[in-house]
């Protein structure tokens, strides 16, 4: 979700970590499944959705479970065969799940990020790939007692990929029918074309990366996306805005520019490391809030590990105004 220039205004994610333990891969193909016309879902969602990604960096003690209704762990790597990496820090995600329940917070395992579109395409392609893939993930979703599965292909194409995206989805709402399936979208374009509208029922929810490119998280970018999405028939209560909390082009935590000077708060400019960086600072957080409350069904960012701690932070701004508007 975060690095590399994306003339598509789609994200990147940097390296995660993935399963905890190698998981079979030889099974049979599913049965046919014919498309649900109502998502299903094991339990009734909040009215705005503040969804956080996290990564194995995040000290899971800091984290502010009562601004959050979401958490999606990222990432669990992919490979061709339909099995996944080994997860590192096991321990943190079990962590992050029990506190997070104990708060009536929902965590899904994000699969992917950036740089597993080959993994992705190879193993889709294939039903007896497909199906292992289905079945593993179902499988560390149980042993984590996770909510859910955010599927983070970047990307599937337009034509045969997008056939393959959605075949993989109807697999995964079939053998997960009471868990939360998601998946994270690009701002628009032809990248865009790749997640066809009938996968649309398939999912409780879509986490639209309105940031990276050339516009890198600008109000232009938010509410180009938030259009693209809405005018292709996704439901606006299906749709999570995203939000950085991080810079273009060094990618600098927003901590740290706060850190540095604590007025760049209350900007969306600064100079770091001798060039000049783009970012989303308080007033542009709420901005966007306000807009997803009115238009949207939630916001959501990457990754609370840059975001800053006490009256600074990113989250609390996003916290202050959803708690605004729905007094």
């Amino acid at each position: 979700m975060a690095a590399g220039w994306l003339a598509a205004c789609g994200s990147e994610a940097p390296g995660g970590q993935a399963g905890e333990q190698q998981l079979a891969t030889a099974v049979s193909p599913p049965t046919p499944l014919v498309t649900p016309t109502e998502t299903p879902m094991t339990k009734p969602q909040p009215a705005f959705r503040v969804l956080a990604y996290v990564t194995g960096g995040i000290v899971p003690e800091i984290i502010p479970y009562g601004r959050l209704t979401h958490i999606n762990y990222a990432f669990l790597i992919p490979n061709a065969d339909g099995t996944f990496a080994p997860l590192t820090n096991g321990w943190k995600l079990k962590k992050i799940v029990a506190d997070a329940h104990a708060a009536g917070v929902q965590v899904l395992i994000s699969v992917g990020g950036w740089g597993w579109d080959a993994e992705f395409e190879a193993m889709a392609a294939d039903p007896a790939l497909r199906a292992a893939f289905v079945q593993n993930l179902s499988a560390f979703v149980a042993e984590y007692d996770l909510d859910g599965a955010d599927v983070d292909w970047e990307y599937p194409d337009p034509g045969p990929s997008a056939q393959n995206f959605l075949a993989l989805m109807q697999e995964l709402r079939r053998a997960m029918p009471d868990k939360l399936l998601t998946t994270a979208v690009v701002t628009y374009g032809q990248t865009a074309e790749g997640v066809i509208d009938a996968t649309f029922p398939l999912f409780d929810f879509v986490n639209v990366m309105a940031y990276d490119g050339p516009e890198h998280g600008t109000m232009q970018q938010f509410n180009d996306a938030l259009a693209y999405w809405l005018a292709r028939g996704l439901p606006p209560e299906k749709i999570v805005m995203g939000v950085p909390f991080y810079s273009r082009p060094n990618e600098a935590p927003y901590r740290k520019i706060v850190e540095a000077d604590p007025q760049a708060a209350y900007a969306d400019t600064t100079d770091w490391a001798g060039a000049s960086n783009v970012y989303n600072g308080i007033p542009t957080i709420q901005a966007k809030t306000r807009i997803a409350l009115e238009r949207a069904g939630g916001i959501m960012f990457w990754t609370l590990d840059h975001d800053a701690l006490g009256d600074l932070s990113l989250l609390k701004a996003i916290d202050d105004m959803v708690q605004s508007k729905t007094k």
